[in-house]
Order: C-alpha cells, then sequence, then structure tokens
C-alpha cells in the first residue's frame, strides 16, 4: 500500500486504543492508514524520523477563544492551537446568537484547525471587556439561541454561560443566566458548560444542582469565590455528586482560572478532572498557559503519568464531543491528526494563575503536528 506519509520509530502513546510502545503510523488520503512495529519507508511518500520522540493522536482543546479580530479574547486558531498540537478545539462561548455566523464564515470555515463550538446564551457573546455579556439581562435570550443552534448544529456542541460578577448588572440578573443557558440547552437536546467563579450565589453548590450528565464545568481549579473545596480545603460534597452523576469537569486553565493550591488539594482527595483544557486567548497565550502541551506539563507535575494526562486531551474529549471513532485516536481508520512530541527532562518554571510557581521537571514540547495526513507547517 501507498501511504502519504509515515511517522517511523517513535513511541506511539493512543489512550483509546490503550497503546504505549513503539509503533510506525501511516497516513493515507487524511486517514490513518497502518499502526505496525516495522512498515517499510520504501511504501511512504513522505518518511519523518520520530525516533526518541513521542506520537500521540492530535489533541483536543474543549476550551479555547479563537473568535479572533472580534471578540477581545479571541486569538488566532492555526498558530496558536493547530502549530501547537491542537487539531480540535472548541471555542466555550466568544459568539453569541447575532454573532456566530460570522464567527463561521470568517474563522471557522477559513481556518486549518478544525474548530467546533459552545453558543454563549448571551446573543452578544463576549465582544468586549468593558461590557459584560449581561449587561442587559435581555441578552440571554433562549429564543434566538435555540434557533440559532438549528442553523449550525454541525459545529454548535452546547450551550455556554458565564456566571461572573464583572458588573451591578451582572448582580441583577444573578443565576439568571445559568437558568435561560439549561432551557436553550435543554430545548435543542444539548449540553451546557459553565463558568462558575465567583457567581451571584453562595457555593458553587447552587450551580451544581441545575447540572447533569453531560454538562461541563469548567475552571475546576480557579482559586477564586465559589469553588470546589469548602472552607476548610475539603472537595464539597455537592461536587462528588455532580461527579457521580456524570456532571464533566474540565480544567479551563485561563488567566486567572488555575491554581496550584487548589489542584494539590483536589488531587490528594481523589478529584481528578475528566479533561485538561486551556482557555487559551489574548490574555494568557504569552503565560502562563501558552498552549495546551504546556498545561498537560502542569497535570504531569502533579503526579499524572503521560498516559492519563494525554488521554485527557484526546480519548476523554472526543468521547464528549461524540467523535470517539474520528479524533482522539490513531487507530486506522481515523481522521489523520496527529503530534509528535519530545518530552524533554530538565527543570522548568510552572507558573498558575495566581502567580505561584512550581518547578516541574518533564516539559511536552510538540515538534511536528499531522493535520489530514499531512505535516502541517505554517505559511
Amino acid at each position: 500500500m501507498n501511504y502519504d506519509l509515515l511517522l517511523k520509530g517513535g513511541t506511539l502513546v493512543d489512550p483509546a486504543q490503550g497503546i504505549h510502545a513503539r509503533r510506525d503510523v501511516a497516513f493515507a488520503e487524511g486517514n490513518v492508514a497502518a499502526v505496525g512495529e516495522n512498515l517499510a519507508s520504501a511504501e511512504a511518500r513522505q518518511t519523518l524520523d520520530a525516533t526518541g520522540r513521542i506520537v500521540a493522536p492530535g489533541m483536543i482543546d474543549l476550551h479555547v477563544h479563537v473568535f479572533w479580530g472580534v471578540s477581545h479574547l479571541g486569538i488566532e486558531p492555526d498558530p496558536t492551537c493547530l502549530a501547537r498540537g491542537a487539531t480540535t478545539v472548541v471555542d466555550a462561548g466568544s459568539a453569541g446568537a447575532d454573532t456566530f455566523p460570522g464567527f463561521r464564515k470568517y474563522v471557522i470555515e477559513v481556518s486549518a484547525t478544525r474548530i467546533l463550538a459552545q453558543l454563549n446564551i448571551s446573543s452578544q457573546g463576549m465582544l468586549t471587556p468593558h461590557i459584560g455579556e449581561f449587561e442587559l439581562p435581555e441578552y440571554a435570550d433562549v429564543g434566538r439561541a435555540c434557533a440559532m443552534i438549528e442553523q449550525h448544529r454541525d459545529l454548535i456542541l452546547g450551550v455556554k454561560v458565564r456566571l461572573t460578577r464583572h458588573s451591578i448588572a451582572s448582580k441583577r440578573a444573578g443565576l439568571l443566566p445559568l437558568h435561560r443557558a439549561r432551557e436553550a440547552a435543554d430545548a435543542a437536546g444539548l449540553p451546557i458548560m459553565v463558568h462558575p467563579q465567583d457567581a451571584w450565589c453562595d457555593s458553587i453548590d447552587e450551580i451544581l444542582v441545575h447540572l447533569r450528565r453531560g454538562d461541563i464545568l469548567t475552571h475546576t481549579f480557579h482559586g477564586m469565590r465559589g469553588g470546589i473545596l469548602d472552607e476548610g480545603g475539603q472537595v464539597r460534597d455537592s461536587v462528588r455528586a455532580a461527579m457521580a452523576r456524570g456532571v464533566i469537569f474540565d480544567v479551563g486553565h485561563g488567566a486567572g482560572s488555575f491554581s496550584w493550591e487548589v489542584a494539590e488539594g483536589a488531587l490528594a482527595q481523589g478529584v481528578l478532572p475528566q479533561t485538561i483544557s486551556s482557555d487559551l486567548h489574548v490574555y494568557n497565550v504569552n503565560g502562563p498557559v501558552y498552549d495546551l502541551a504546556s498545561v498537560v506539563g502542569k497535570f504531569l507535575h502533579l503526579g499524572l503519568s503521560l498516559d492519563e494526562a494525554l488521554s485527557r486531551v484526546t480519548a476523554a474529549p472526543a468521547r464528549i464531543i461524540h467523535l470517539a471513532d474520528q479524533i482522539g485516536t490513531l487507530k486506522v481508520g481515523a481522521w489523520g491528526d496527529a503530534v509528535v512530541f519530545e518530552l524533554r527532562e530538565g527543570s522548568f518554571e510552572l507558573v498558575d494563575s495566581q502567580g505561584q510557581a512550581r518547578t516541574g521537571r518533564q516539559q511536552l514540547v510538540p515538534v511536528a503536528v499531522v493535520k489530514g495526513g499531512r505535516i502541517y507547517r505554517q505559511n
């Protein structure tokens, strides 16, 4: 068989298949064509020597902001996501019902990065840092959200709501946006993603009671008011109950949403996130987030194995967005997305969103990215 590309001699880490072993991976016509120990280089138009490196499925980032040029958070997806190993990303509410068509036409459809989306329950989306999405509570428009979902079901995965005390208007809104997001998602048969920190409520208990199996709570380890730990540093009962009924707890590192102390306290009590995401945007792409691989590296420092960490950016998010047979794996027939990593040993400063630092001993560095069976090169 003729291959378009052969990754030769690397260690394949594919949690979806339970593989951590030396394997060659070949691609043809945009898909994974073969996986084996000694595939013939002569059958490939291009061969990349991956000896001494990790070969993994293309990473999936469940929380980014890539409505570049419109949303104040927006970054260009290809140089910040795809070029750094995140071949599939989910924009977490940058666009709402009034702005999503432009997001689709001018960003999603012209990017090499595969972009899916959570639709903001605010019809305005996230336009400016100066005025919140719910400056007018009427922006939380269920009918408009449902109509936009019906027009774009191929891209919209759910409904996003941010519950942050950024203005007096948000105080007036209280938890109304959450109720509206729930209503819209239920009408559309989709889950919700909730940004919970510093919300207008006494504790996260009041938020989690509304979340069901398949819903996503992002920013799991933020260090602000209304977190997953109680005043004594113990994981709240409501958090354990939500996990037990199938609510997905996602990292969403961001510029203000990841605390070493909270993460260390939660993991010590056996509470791990189901997915690792970056919340990558213009205010953190130059630190402390940088890219998804850097966030994965922080969880290696926290004690996850390479397989455990990579599963949370490959197999697990692929299942959550119902694309487990296409992405998040390098099994034969899957879409041809892969990353070649170097796992570097040394001493690396790892900074959280509060400015607190830890010293890591491993750094996961993407050195080549494959999208659609071809090596991705930036223009």
